[in-house]
């Protein structure tokens, strides 16, 4: 199998933050791929902004290395050598003038300009304002703006509103880089491309619906930012959402940008509340060398959650009923994001009650070993009667694509390619974090209010025994954790 790569649009993209660590790890190793992929044409031109005082020289020196650390291992210098020609680098002042007449003498006419805020969201509207202001953005132009989009639904909507005063929706590229991984798109090719799904998808034939998303990594370095963050925040209310609301939202009448936000609204519009007892926080503890959370953040009482796992529902006729169980948390045993679909058992079993229980499950794999196994229930090779046994049915990307699996675009690529094209389809929408934070924002001032306090789990671990608990008293259990 050979994937097909189509040329984008010459494009100026501008990264303000060029010199950060996401600009260093994701997005400039990202264009170089696409460069060597032969989908960022040759009269493209990217151009670095930041505070830091360079050249292009120092620029695209800085790039080299972020291609030699983080970039495609088979790489030869003459192609990094060519991509770097396309390079060039502005100092600038997002609160001031510095830099912009530079900036703007360095647009083209003719292409696709975009501009990737890749700086903190205090940021946002400081750019947006002298990127008009300057006559730099022009009518059909594009910005990409990372997380956080707020920090609540208050201050999303103010966010939203400073954008809105320079740029209209359909320029705003909001990115959330989990709807870039290839198995998240090949989530919604299996459930509207087969007629074999669809039928099942619903709480008929479901019985729950588990996503995952561990890390085994601590706060590290973001301590001061994830103290006032928490799992509920960085990663619930964002990615464990989009993945949500793209295994339960109804089929779009096109796969269109805002028909398939549409059906995604639906979906978190339709969340029920969370009750408190559905509702488990952990906060992981000191392993070896690594320090506890408190430790981390340097904030001895500090009731921010590191852990969550919860339980909710869909209220609408495809779901009534089925529980959705979400967890995310950090310091965990393993690197791991899954959506596990677990069918319902079948309605009796004609093997006797030696057979024991089994459920049909179709497990989607984010990371790593991105790819989609069935869980199918066959018999027991051997002789001695009929014992039942649970097999995975795999299509492990690396396995089934061979090398090509190799090139798959990484999340940022595809999404920034996706930028040039116009496309928002894998882009939130205003009204789509709005909604979300308008759920979301009740479960956290109900724990603030009774005073919650995170249980401790152990680092390595698959989280607080709380969390076993509020699937057990629903007579179901967690998918391992592996």
């Amino acid at each position: 199998m050979v994937s097909r790569v189509i040329p984008v649009d010459p494009f100026d993209l501008v990264i303000f933050g060029a010199s950060g660590d996401l600009a260093r790890r994701k997005i400039l190793p990202g264009l170089f791929r696409r460069f060597q992929s032969g989908q960022m044409t040759g009269d493209s031109q990217i151009i670095g902004a930041a505070r830091s005082d360079m050249d292009d020289a120092g620029f695209r020196e800085l790039v080299r290395g972020a291609i030699d650390e983080f970039g495609p291992k088979q790489t030869k210098s003459d192609e990094v050598d060519e991509f770097l020609q396309h390079l060039s680098y502005v100092p600038i002042d997002a609160k001031g003038t510095g830099g912009w007449d530079l900036l703007k003498s360095k647009m083209r006419d003719g292409c696709v300009r975009a501009f990737y805020f890749s700086v903190a969201p205090a940021l946002f509207g400081d750019l947006a304002e002298r990127l008009h202001g300057y006559g730099i953005a022009l009518d059909d132009s594009r910005i990409v703006v990372e997380k956080p989009f707020g920090k609540d639904l208050a201050s999303a909507r103010a966010l939203n509103a400073t954008l809105a005063q320079h740029f209209r929706e359909d320029q705003i590229y909001r990115i959330d880089h989990y709807l870039g991984k290839e198995t998240v798109q090949n989530l919604m090719a299996v459930r509207f491309g087969n007629m074999l799904f669809e039928p099942l998808w619903n709480a008929q034939y479901v019985d729950h619906i588990q996503i995952t998303v561990a890390e085994t990594v601590g706060v590290g370095g973001r301590g001061g930012y994830y103290d006032t963050s928490g799992a509920m925040r960085d990663m619930v209310q964002n990615h464990l959402m989009q993945l949500l609301c793209l295994i339960a939202m109804e089929p779009p009448a096109k796969f269109e940008p805002d028909a398939v936000r549409d059906e995604k609204l639906k979906v978190i519009r339709a969340l029920d509340p969370v009750l408190p007892h559905h509702i488990v926080r952990g906060q992981y503890e000191a392993e070896g060398d690594h320090p506890d959370y408190r430790s981390a953040v340097e904030n001895p009482r500090s009731r921010t959650e590191s852990f969550i796992a919860l339980k909710t529902h869909i209220s609408n006729w495809r779901w009534a009923g089925t529980p959705f169980y979400l967890r995310t948390g950090k310091r965990m045993r393993a690197r791991t994001s899954e959506i596990a679909v677990v069918f319902k058992e079948t309605p009796h079993s004609i093997f006797g009650p030696d057979a024991g229980s089994h459920r049909n499950a179709l497990v989607i794999r984010l990371q790593p070993d991105e790819g989609i196994t069935m869980d199918v229930t066959i018999k027991e090779p051997g002789p001695g009667g009929m014992r039942l046994v649970d097999v995975p049915l795999d299509m492990t990307f690396a396995d089934a694509l061979g090398p090509d699996a190799e090139d798959v675009p990484d999340a940022y690529e595809r999404l920034i390619m996706d930028v040039i094209r116009g496309n928002q389809t894998l882009f939130m929408r205003g009204d789509e974090v709005e909604a979300a934070w308008a759920w979301t924002d009740p479960i956290i001032q109900g724990w603030e209010t009774r005073n919650d306090v995170p249980k401790p789990y152990p680092s390595g671990s698959a989280g607080p025994e709380d969390a076993l608990a509020l699937m057990h008293r629903d007579g179901r259990r967690w998918r391992e954790v592996k």
